[in-house]
């Protein structure tokens, strides 16, 4: 399953790119094929992974594991209302079963905690308010329809709250477990210090999505404050590991360079609230400078785990020097890319293209190495 969902988040991804390139959807169709097809049923996919380690305990139920289809459907109908080829009907219905995972999933994330013998790891607070946050956002969604004349305010706090707010806290929560696992084991501060940064990281979102819907200074402030949180995690991996071998390998290449992108994002969309640049290249920006080496590294990462589970194997070893070569070239090439199309110039997408071709071409020969 989580084979297919990462399978499926590039093919999103490289369907959407596609589209841009073309002038074919609209950008409120790609930003929802890409979130919601792709990216919210990875990440849940990943939570359902990781919860486990976290806490303990053994792996998810079936019914968790298979969920992320009902959110690939959910992106399905979302994407079709957004092209203009179904009705609201189909954005509410979207909304609705996107919510039901969610609760579903935040009832399931705290029942797991309960049981874990001793203190569960500070990560899955992180995960809990990610979905908490999404949990708000998709109740927003049936609220435009019922209050148009606030409209603009609530698409304003939909997007805060599913941005920064739900892909934002689970990717800090992620990245600060998984990046010391690709370097060299686990990183005894992580978890005091996701402990101690889960509140301001909580407010800096809530102040963002507050702000941009109704008093901008509010907005600049939560960006200010979830970049010191971001800037303190650079810091740390700065200090543990030195900048040779963070870019020394292509997973954590990748992965940093999709925590620098989210500083970076953070640093527009503060210029965005001070009206020195536009909104209207955020999204996709976002998409490209964090999303995508986001993605990309963590499969370079995880990919040759999933495909050959239990024990360490050479074969996962080829694999996964596979998947890391050229990392660092694909990060710098997503990195560019997110810049130019901050500032509205659209030869971003193409070295995006560029990149997530890269990356497929390295994923096909993983999968002859399997097969």
């Amino acid at each position: 399953m989580l084979i297919y969902l990462g399978v499926s988040a590039l093919v999103a991804f490289g369907y959407a790119l596609s589209l841009w390139l073309i002038g074919e959807a609209s950008v409120l169709a790609n930003t929802h094929l890409v979130l919601v097809m792709g990216i919210l049923p990875l990440i849940f996919g990943a939570i359902a992974h990781f919860i486990p380690v976290l806490t303990r305990s053994g792996a998810a139920p079936r019914a968790v594991r298979l969920a992320p289809l009902a959110l690939q459907l959910a992106g399905i109908l979302a994407f079709l209302y957004f092209s203009g080829a179904a009705g609201r009907g189909a954005l509410d219905a979207a909304a609705a079963i996107a919510l039901v995972v969610s609760i579903r999933f935040a009832g399931w994330l705290i029942g797991r905690a309960k049981r874990t013998l001793g203190q569960p790891h500070s990560g899955w607070r992180w995960y809990l308010a990610a979905l908490l946050m999404l949990a708000v956002g998709l109740v927003l969604v049936p609220a435009m329809a019922l209050w148009p004349e606030s409209r603009q305010v609530l698409r304003l706090l939909h997007l805060h709250l599913n941005t920064p707010g739900f892909i934002g806290l689970t990717a800090i929560g992620t990245l600060q477990v998984l990046l010391p696992t690709v370097l060299s084991g686990p990183d005894a501060a992580a978890a005091a210090r996701l402990r101690r940064d889960l509140l301001p990281g909580v407010a800096a979102v809530l102040a963002i999505a507050a702000g941009a819907a109704f008093w901008r200074p509010l907005s600049l402030l939560g960006a200010i404050l979830l970049a010191c949180v971001c800037g303190r995690v650079m810091l740390s991996w700065w200090r543990r590991y030195g900048l040779r071998t963070l870019f020394g390998d292509g997973a954590s290449a990748s992965l940093a360079t999709a925590q620098c992108g989210f500083l970076l994002l953070l640093f527009f969309g503060a210029a965005h609230g001070l009206g020195a640049m536009s909104g209207h290249d955020a999204v996709p920006a976002f998409i490209v400078a964090f999303l995508l080496p986001l993605v990309t590294g963590a499969l370079s990462q995880l990919l040759p785990v999933w495909c050959d589970p239990g024990r360490r194997t050479a074969v996962r070893d080829r694999m996964r020097a596979v998947l890391v070569r050229g990392g660092a070239l694909r990060a710098v090439l997503f990195m560019v890319g997110g810049v130019l199309l901050a500032c509205g110039l659209g030869a971003g997408l193409w070295l995006a293209a560029a990149a997530l071709l890269l990356f497929a071409y390295s994923l096909l020969r993983v999968f002859c190495l399997i097969y």
